[in-house]
């Protein structure tokens, strides 16, 4: 890494020792961990030696990070506007760290359906947080009644279902890319609030 990109350089370095004292690591730790000298370490983090490559990918393994995390420079784009679905009462934000995660945001006013037969089943994760008013989370044989500041995590593969219970609710919810994929095929045939 070039010496000259001084902002980028300075940021790499302070990464590097933030992310060692978060772990709790003394330099003689991280030394160890990345198999350099601590003498090496301590330099790097006070910018009396050059950023190397090959030190840069053994101390992001280290510190349990990526190469791409540690070089990471700010963007721009910090804030980012909703792709709003109006029929099916969706607000939904991809997560630009992870572009195959979604949050969505979702108005529900029906129930969860009465027929098994209606809950959908598919590969993946979902998470949700219930914003206002109480939602019922039908999970296989299982209901679950999920109230305001209440969240629910589960793997999509149950079969699972939510709606509102004694008026509207609203839901935000956190899908990977698998459940994501799941939820869009399914919207069209789904019908009412089965799922977000």
């Amino acid at each position: 890494m070039a010496q000259d990109d001084g902002e980028l350089d300075s940021l790499v370095r302070k990464r590097i020792r933030a992310l060692r004292v978060a772990q709790g690591w003394s330099l003689e730790e991280l030394a160890t961990r990345a198999n350099v000298s601590q003498s090496t370490l301590s330099r790097i983090e006070n910018g009396r030696r050059r950023l190397a490559l090959d030190q840069l990918v053994t101390l992001a393994r280290a510190l349990d990070t990526s190469l791409d995390q540690l070089v990471e420079t700010a963007s721009d784009d910090v804030v980012t506007s909703p792709m709003i679905d109006g029929a099916h009462g969706l607000m939904r934000w991809p997560v630009k760290g992870d572009p195959g995660m979604s949050v969505v945001r979702q108005r529900m006013t029906e129930p969860p359906p009465d027929n098994p037969a209606r809950m959908r089943a598919h590969p993946g994760r979902e998470w949700l947080v219930v914003l206002s008013g109480t939602a019922i989370l039908m999970l296989g044989h299982r209901r679950f009644r999920v109230e305001t500041n209440q969240a629910a995590e589960f793997p999509t593969m149950l079969p699972h279902a939510i709606g509102a219970e004694g008026g509207p609710c609203e839901i935000l919810g956190i899908f990977d890319r698998d459940a994501r994929r799941g939820h869009q095929r399914d919207r069209g045939d789904a019908g009412g609030d089965s799922s977000p």
